[in-house]
């Protein structure tokens, strides 16, 4: 950017494509900081993951902080979230704590959008997984779902399946028959998958590889929590493990014993659970196929935005189907 005064903007990670919907300058982001006792800005870097909001680091005289400025979300959505990721920090769950405004409360408003600071977490993402990293990730979900037990908000799931149903006639034209077919048989099927006695709770609906920070091979933190909502646990291990454990395209059985083996030994698998685990390794595979479809096909406009391949989860939807007699057995 050639404007006096423009905050410099590196790409985090190397990626050549920045999902940057709204660039701010420095002497903006400093009047914007007037409404948080966190000092002047000295850098921001813009951060290539994510698709939904705009994400920036920055580093101010006193510290380091994820400056957010929400792209799609409402204001009543984010101050669910927001109170979420305040009750878990305060479980002490590895999360994002939101930084209070002077004024009180944590959302602010920046270029006439939605925005808040959150605490940035220590280490990066790792995109190949060991064995000994998702036995992190289980247990660190787990925990993360006994914390928000006593939290007092609501939050249904946004992407659940009745969006299944209202968003898939959008991209059904745009399908081969082939696709088309798989993706009317998934729906139809998880509207019968039966969900009576799932525990349920706060998930964060969106935990991958992306989404954990590591430093020196150990868990930093979790973050982007924009999906979370109270939908079925289980859901939300089967979404992590999808990421996690298919560093090929198709399930790594060690790495799915470790996660699911961490996740089990703090909040213990119900055999209800154990019935429906492969609906919801195909419901997560479901629900990305779908969402990246939809951002493939009808993109916002924005500045240096990336949209992810929504083939991943097809193949991945797919496999489940064929492998299902296999999967039953690597419960742990």
């Amino acid at each position: 950017m050639d404007n006096e005064g423009a905050a410099r903007l590196q790409i985090i990670d190397g990626s050549d494509d920045m999902s940057v919907y709204t660039t701010v300058t420095m002497q903006e982001t400093a009047q914007w900081l007037a409404d948080y006792d966190i000092g002047m800005p000295v850098e921001l870097e813009g951060i290539a993951s994510g698709i939904e909001n705009t994400n920036y680091f920055l580093t101010t005289d006193r510290g380091r902080f994820v400056l957010t400025i929400f792209e799609k979300l409402t204001s009543q959505e984010l101050s669910f979230y927001l109170d979420l990721l305040a009750h878990l920090a305060y479980r002490g769950v590895p999360c994002p704590g939101p930084v209070p405004r002077r004024a009180g409360g944590y959302l602010g408003t920046f270029k006439n959008k939605p925005a808040c600071l959150s605490i940035c977490l220590p280490g990066r993402s790792i995109l190949k997984p060991t064995v000994y990293h998702c036995a992190q990730v289980g247990e660190a979900l787990a925990r993360l779902h006994l914390a928000g037990n006593d939290f007092n908000g609501t939050m249904d799931n946004p992407r659940g399946p009745h969006w299944w149903t209202r968003e898939s006639p959008r991209v059904l034209p745009l399908l081969d028959d082939e696709r088309a077919a798989l993706l009317r048989q998934e729906v139809v099927y998880q509207a019968g998958l039966a969900q009576a006695g799932i525990p349920r709770g706060f998930i964060h609906a969106d935990l991958f590889r992306d989404n954990v920070l590591f430093e020196n091979n150990e868990m930093g933190g979790m973050i982007d929590f924009y999906f979370a909502c109270k939908d079925c646990l289980l859901y939300d291990l089967a979404i992590t493990v999808n990421d996690w454990c298919t560093p090929s395209g198709q399930m790594d059985q060690k790495r799915m014993k470790a996660l699911l083996s961490a996740y089990h030994h703090i909040r213990p698998l119900t055999s209800e659970e154990h019935a429906v685990w492969l609906g919801m390794l195909r419901a997560g595979a479901l629900r990305f196929w779908l969402s990246r479809l939809l951002d493939f096909y009808f993109p916002r406009p924005g500045d240096l935005t990336h949209a992810k391949d929504p083939g991943q989860f097809e193949r991945l939807l797919r496999y489940y189907i064929s492998r299902s007699s296999q999967l039953s057995e690597w419960w742990v």
